[in-house]
């Protein structure tokens, strides 16, 4: 697996909150993104579904599906999972996963 290198982070917050983007570039993307204990794949379907379980559809959730797609999602795989966890964290955000993961995947 290549290793994943994330600067948004400090891109974004590095003066202002130097400290929250070492976090986010370093520890959750540079440590927890490349532990290898997980694939890629199903790290990628996990975030989705913490996001889509917690209501965050905002830039966060569409980089993350594309990164699924990115990582080998395919569109019958992801509207699974979706449809899946519908029903366990709700409809109303299953329909605004799906109205973004739509754009992603056409």
């Amino acid at each position: 697996m290549a290793k994943i290198v994330q600067t948004a982070g400090r891109n974004a917050l590095g003066e202002f909150a130097p400290e929250f983007a070492h976090f986010n570039d370093d520890v959750l993307f540079g440590e927890n993104w490349n532990n290898e204990d997980i694939d890629i794949k199903t790290r990628c379907i996990i975030t989705v579904v913490a996001l889509m379980s917690s209501g965050i559809t905002d830039s966060s959730l569409k980089y993350h599906l594309e990164n699924a797609k990115n990582n080998g999602v395919t569109q019958k795989e992801i509207a699974a999972i979706v449809t899946h966890c519908a029903f366990y964290v709700g409809w109303p955000k299953a329909w605004a996963v799906f109205n973004m993961a739509k754009e992603i995947w056409n």
